[in-house]
């Protein structure tokens, strides 16, 4: 009994190290899913602006400034950015796809940011709106102006003004997701000089897609610079000078 006990305990635990059958693999195989990776990329081409990488599906070169970068691919991701401003139970829409949604958000910024570099060194060179009085013309440095404003409660004006045109922007973008409007994105149509015409139009459109994310960089910089402590204008950081002996 004892020699038929152990060899039943052999022949299990043989069984255990055997290969799994070859049609339980092919199975389990044939049930995994397609890797996200396959629709996001094209692997037949590579991104311009970083030729290692393979080019995000979305960046095709159809939107003005199109280099292809994206090293995080976030532009492949699908989504409709249509619920951040309307709720999705409300009704049914087209959508906003991604791409259209980034570049909206990009030309945003990019606005804001050209905006903000050219106030912030305004206000260090001592440019300041003529007759605005205290507290306006006492700020010592564009570093300061926030928590200023923020105490005396002037930032409320800034942060309402904000407010409604977000609420009209997004009343546009609103049209865009029923497909009510073939608006492009960032395009709200706003030409005072008639500078924009359809010869140059693509040209305007590059120059200020980039002159806005250069101005993204630069604010980035200005404002870590100004922290460290280079508060004035041009902005250059005071660290101590060490004496090096040899």
């Amino acid at each position: 009994m004892m020699k038929i006990a152990a060899a039943s305990l052999l022949a299990g635990s043989a069984a255990a190290f055997a290969p799994a059958q070859q049609g339980a693999v092919k199975t389990s195989l044939d049930a995994m899913p397609e890797r996200m990776w396959n629709k996001m990329v094209d692997k037949t081409q590579r991104s311009k602006a970083m030729p290692f990488l393979p080019r995000p599906i979305n960046l095709d070169g159809s939107y003005v400034g199109d280099v292809g970068f994206d090293p995080f691919y976030l532009s492949s991701i699908e989504k409709n950015f249509a619920g951040f401003i309307q709720p999705p139970s409300w009704e049914e829409t087209p959508g906003i796809p991604t791409l259209y949604w980034m570049r909206e958000a990009e030309l945003k910024h990019g606005r804001i940011a050209m905006l903000a570099v050219a106030g912030w060194v305004a206000t260090d060179i001592g440019m300041r709106f003529p007759g605005a009085g205290a507290p306006y013309t006492s700020v010592p440095n564009a570093f300061s102006a926030h928590d200023i404003m923020v105490e005396n409660g002037s930032m409320w004006v800034m942060l309402s003004l904000a407010g409604l045109i977000e609420i009209c922007s997004g009343a546009v973008l609103v049209e865009v997701s029923k497909g009510e409007s073939d608006r492009e994105a960032g395009d709200y149509s706003f030409d005072p000089l008639k500078l924009l015409s359809p010869s140059n139009s693509e040209m305007m459109k590059l120059k200020e897609l980039t002159n806005g994310r250069a101005a993204m960089m630069a604010f980035s910089g200005l404002a870590t610079q100004t922290a460290l402590g280079g508060v004035d204008f041009p902005y250059l950081v005071p660290y101590p000078v060490t004496e090096v002996t040899w």
